[in-house]
């Protein structure tokens, strides 16, 4: 598995490296032909992004508002810190992640603020022993719970449920054991490992398995309405072309009113690529928050600060997001 992993990084390594290398993404010379980059991940928390790549929403904001065309290159990576190495090295010029990763790069000085949020979705946990009622009950124990990677946003999320039941937020780390969301839902349901931290739509399977149960004090850390998936961009993509910043930005947000407005025709487009069916991607669509306004990215900085996920402090609300960015 690990061999495939390194494998699959190479390769993506490689077609990025090729992408950039046929456009020139933030400039203005007509000369050249105008390239976004946009790398993002799996799942339904990301469903604005196939409806802007199915809709053309940004080449057609960039139509409107300059008369020329410009190419998006969207590109589906595995994990926040691969996109990061790429803005890093300059192939990528936007990237779409948790906002627990996004600060931690904003701290990191990896070249990049958040430009938008995308969505909120209900996160929680599960267990399959119901004997297991709350948290304290896991402190000191050997019960292994599967969490997407460490340091992830469900790990922060969890080590904020912590906090607010007044145990340590790392008194669950050495119990952490990182699996992809269908592997760990997978484990969870065989019984090789004890809990689940997920989010949509793994949450609500699990939640309608009456063989497992949930610790309500996770979902109550972290609700919908508070920022899961935001997207950043690279500030030498900002400073190079405001015009293509201005459609990314337009075309994003008239990818989420989509959503909000037509449920329904979204759905269709979406719930493939998802793996759901049809019925089931318009119920967790509707259940989703999509919006371009950020909610708690300041309240998860200071955490994520103060219980040293990051060792540096990311600073005010300014110093994380842009200035066309509104929100918390």
């Amino acid at each position: 598995m690990k061999l495939k992993k390194l494998l699959c990084i190479a390769l993506c390594t490689t077609l990025i490296g090729g992408l950039a290398a046929c456009g020139n993404s933030g400039s203005e010379d007509k000369g050249e032909k105008e390239v976004i980059n946009i790398a993002y991940q799996y799942g339904l928390a990301y469903a604005p992004l196939i409806i802007a790549e199915k809709n053309n929403t940004i080449e057609e904001a960039y139509k409107e508002a300059t008369g020329d065309d410009v190419e998006i290159n969207w590109i589906q990576m595995n994990s926040g810190a691969d996109i990061n190495t790429g803005i890093a090295s300059g192939e990528i010029d936007v990237g779409f992640m948790g906002v627990g990763p996004a600060i931690t790069g904003v701290a990191k000085d990896v070249g990049y603020k958040i430009f938008t949020n995308l969505s909120g979705q209900d996160h929680g946990m599960m267990v399959n022993d119901n004997s297991v009622g709350s948290l304290k009950d896991l402190v000191g124990s050997d019960k292994q719970i599967a969490v997407v990677n460490i340091g992830s946003i469900q790990h922060i999320i969890l080590a904020m449920a912590l906090e607010n039941e007044g145990i340590d937020p790392h008194a669950l780390d050495g119990n952490l054991i990182a699996m992809k969301h269908p592997d760990g839902m997978t484990a969870l349901t065989t019984g090789n490992v004890f809990g689940h931290v997920t989010s949509s739509p793994y949450i609500y399977k699990e939640e309608a398995d009456e063989k497992l149960y949930p610790i309500e004090a996770v979902s109550k850390a972290w609700t919908n309405e508070d920022s899961f998936i935001v997207g950043v961009a690279a500030e030498a993509f900002k400073d190079g072309s405001e015009a293509q910043y201005e459609a990314l930005c337009e075309g994003i947000g008239n990818a989420m009113d989509f959503i909000n407005n037509n449920v329904e025709e979204a759905a269709e487009l979406t719930y493939e690529l998802n793996g759901n069916t049809l019925e089931d991607e318009i119920l967790y669509l509707e259940k989703g928050h999509y919006s371009t306004e950020t909610s708690g990215v300041v309240k998860m900085a200071e955490f994520m600060y103060k219980n040293k996920f990051v060792d540096v402090d990311p600073g005010a609300y300014e110093d994380i997001v842009y200035e066309n960015v509104k929100g918390n």
